[in-house]
């Protein structure tokens, strides 16, 4: 399975939004400079997790987007609905009883394809914005990081 940009923007979108705005509004020009992503793409993004009552728009000078709820409150599998990413992993359309293949019938993996695309949705919903931003979210990736950043030679100063 693979998310799509529109999916993994938003997430890096919102995490940006939960560190830096400290309940001040955070322009979108600013999460796209940090973030290295394109302003209009971020506009229509924000406009879906705005309906999605995920960000808030304040107007005016010094305006731009707060969270609508606390960090902690809004979990990763929020964002990624909220954008019309779906989080699956068979390519049978979802709730319909008949499978995508030529005669109508589901391949003999479409189970296992089913459950991981469950067990995707479990794991997003079971972390928050919060556990982003407070780095509570390392699994092996973040050894194996940590183990780099630790046989990283000191930079030498200039004389």
């Amino acid at each position: 399975m693979k998310l799509s940009t529109k999916g993994r923007y938003a997430v890096m979108a919102m995490v940006d939004l939960a560190e830096h705005s400290r309940g001040k509004p955070i322009s979108l020009a600013e999460i796209a400079e940090r973030q290295e992503i394109s302003l209009s793409y971020l506009e229509q993004l924000f406009a879906k997790l705005r309906r999605g009552d995920l960000v808030r728009s304040v107007r005016g000078p010094g305006g731009g987007y707060l969270l609508a709820s606390a960090s902690g409150e809004t979990r990763i599998s929020d964002i990624v609905l909220a954008v019309d990413e779906p989080i699956r992993a068979t390519r049978c359309t979802p709730g319909q009883p008949y499978g995508c293949r030529g005669n109508r019938s589901r391949c003999a993996t479409h189970d296992l394809w089913e459950e991981l695309g469950n067990q995707i949705y479990l794991y997003l919903s079971s972390v928050t914005l919060a556990d982003v931003v407070g780095r509570r979210v390392l699994g092996t990736s973040g050894v194996i990081f940590a183990d780099e950043e630790a046989t990283l030679p000191e930079p030498v100063a200039a004389e």
